[in-house]
């Protein structure tokens, strides 16, 4: 059994690091907006695709994650090693392909996703897309080396790179951006740069010799195909899951971006605000995975179901925290970021409906899932995900907004009613026991 005192030396800097991971692209967000709708447009447009993108590393990193777990559960280091040197290794070749098909095709993929939009816009966008391709190897191997570190119970040393990689980039998005005017060219070399000391960092920390699982000879790696298939057995569904989400968002993103430069001002600000009012949450079922992954990999079954439980009531009273500072804070957000006064009364108003609707049901949707998935139970996990995602975020807010004129908020219809189906589902799924019945090792 994890103590509480454990549990809480795990999850508290997983939560924190995972506020300030998503205060990278906030932090850039915030200060592009001084410059104008059409820059923070450009910039919530190529954010979509970046963290579609983001996230199918951030899978793999997750699935590695899970495997070193359960190894280290059952005693096994040197296979856990390995599996981290694998881990590396895949997610390396997959985000250089990833990175070089952006940076060669950003122009056509642009306007595939996002269709005409105005000129400025476009132009911003292509700026901040070809930066962030670059930057993308450096997302990916850091990503990987933080999942190695929370595997063996270690969510400072992330968290702590985090704080530092936030500060760097806060310090040169307001030297590039408002000193150099640099414009967004300036807010995207500041998180690139930024991206590429975590990825150093974390890489040269994984080299210390006290640590379960440590990294050297990062040149000598070399593919051992069961193991990359084992990461990727995880891996995988997660990642598809992410990208079926994200790809929802852009469909959506695809529908307001023809409502106008306010409306899309406005629902990019709202994204924020909504991300930043559940990461902490997120954090704790980021953390769950490492500890249902070593109960699992312990056989200890009954655990891991407690832990689950338990951790989704304490994720429930984080939620509810984190959107009532949101709301209290929503207003002096929008006029820091020099929002136009039409974009800024249709964030407030949605950042308002989130905050009635997000604690009822968003625990019980997402909290689960990270332990089916520490378990092994991916594939229920992405098939649910993506069908409900489909006909009840995408299908019905395209509906609201295109057909019956609802505006952006018909997005957040959209979500509310997938998180409220997706927590009946996976209530069930909990308590039939099925995700139990997985093996990973």
């Amino acid at each position: 059994m994890f103590s509480n005192k454990a549990l809480w030396k795990l999850m508290a800097p997983l939560a924190f690091d995972q506020l300030l991971n998503s205060m990278m692209g906030t932090v850039g967000t915030m200060v592009v907006s001084n410059l104008g709708s059409a820059a923070i447009s450009a910039v919530s447009l190529v954010d979509a695709i970046n963290v579609l993108i983001v996230q199918a590393f951030y899978a793999l990193a997750a699935g590695g994650t899970v495997v070193c777990s359960q190894y280290l559960g059952c005693k096994k280091e040197k296979e856990a090693n390995e599996a981290a040197r694998q881990l590396l290794f895949i997610t390396f070749v997959l985000s250089v392909v990833i990175a070089a098909i952006c940076l060669a095709a950003n122009g056509p993929l642009l306007r595939l996703i996002f269709g005409e939009v105005e000129p400025q816009v476009m132009k911003y966008s292509r700026q901040y897309f070809i930066i962030s391709a670059i930057s993308y190897p450096f997302i990916a191997l850091y990503d990987d080396g933080s999942s190695i570190f929370r595997a063996q119970e270690n969510s400072k040393t992330p968290m702590m790179i985090s704080l530092c990689a936030n500060i760097l980039n806060l310090i040169l998005n307001i030297l590039f951006v408002w000193g150099f005017h640099m414009e967004v060219i300036g807010s995207a070399t500041a998180t690139m740069l930024s991206r590429a000391f975590s990825m150093i960092a974390v890489l040269c920390l994984l080299r210390r010799p006290e640590l379960i699982i440590r990294l050297r000879g990062y040149l000598s790696i070399r593919p051992i195909w069961s193991q990359i298939r084992r990461i990727l057995y995880l891996g995988i569904p997660s990642g598809i899951e992410n990208s079926m989400f994200q790809f929802g968002k852009l469909a959506i993103q695809s529908t307001v971006s023809m409502m106008g430069t306010a409306a899309i001002a406005a629902q990019g600000m709202t994204n924020i605000l909504e991300n930043l009012n559940g990461i902490l949450a997120i954090g704790i079922g980021v953390g769950l995975m490492t500890v249902v992954g070593e109960c699992m990999g312990a056989g200890r079954k009954d655990e891991a179901a407690y832990y689950i439980k338990k951790m989704t009531a304490v994720s429930e009273v984080v939620v509810i925290a984190s959107c009532l500072l949101i709301f209290a804070l929503v207003h002096p957000i929008t006029i820091f970021g020099g929002m136009e006064a039409k974009s800024a009364k249709m964030c407030i108003f949605m950042v308002g409906c989130i905050t009635i609707a997000k604690p009822i049901v968003w625990s019980l949707a997402f909290i689960p899932a990270y332990g089916f998935r520490a378990a092994g139970d991916v594939k229920f996990t992405m098939v649910t995900s993506a069908l409900i995602m489909w006909f009840c975020r995408v299908t019905l807010a395209m509906f609201l907004a295109r057909v019956l004129g609802f505006g952006p908020i018909a997005v957040w219809i959209g979500m509310f009613t997938d998180w409220s189906v997706r927590a009946i589902i996976y209530s069930i799924r909990f308590k039939s026991g099925k995700w139990m019945e997985h093996q990973v090792i």
